[in-house]
């Protein structure tokens, strides 16, 4: 792979991580400051919503606002790492992509398999990752340089 290929597949990478972060930073900030009831709504946005419109125990709701909190340090860490990636950092194609791609293993087992999900913005954010993952691994094994 030549340099100029490689460049153009980390700075696309890098665009994609961007928004991926940025998107699950916005989700979890959402997912923390809304009720329980909304905040799953919000979450599994294709599931009926009269089966989720119910009296969560407080203990659910903290799972809720977990999940929330790591969905906003996961897209921190890999909106981070996406200016790494701009200048070439193999640590963070490798990191960004541990974080990202396994956050969205489980959305889509979990979330997307189990219908749960509308096509947008979740399914979508799955193939965000995985063409952020794939063009940066590419061109990390496509470079030869740091």
């Amino acid at each position: 792979m030549n340099n100029t290929t490689t460049q153009l597949f980390l700075k696309l990478s890098t665009i994609l991580w961007l928004v991926w972060g940025a998107v699950h930073m916005l989700a979890g900030v959402l997912t923390i400051g809304q009720a329980t009831p909304e905040a799953v709504m919000g979450i599994a946005d294709a599931a009926n919503p009269d089966i989720l419109n119910a009296v969560y125990p407080e203990a659910a709701g903290a799972i809720i606002n977990q999940h929330g909190f790591n969905l906003f340090w996961i897209g921190l860490v890999t909106f981070v790492g996406a200016f790494y990636i701009w200048r070439q950092s193999r640590t963070a194609v490798w990191v960004t992509a541990l974080v990202g791609g396994l956050t969205d293993i489980g959305y889509f087992i979990f979330m997307d398999l189990g219908g749960f999900v509308n096509f947008a913005p979740g399914s979508v954010m799955t193939i965000v990752c995985f063409s952020a993952i794939t063009l940066s691994i590419s061109a990390s094994f496509g470079n030869k340089g740091p």
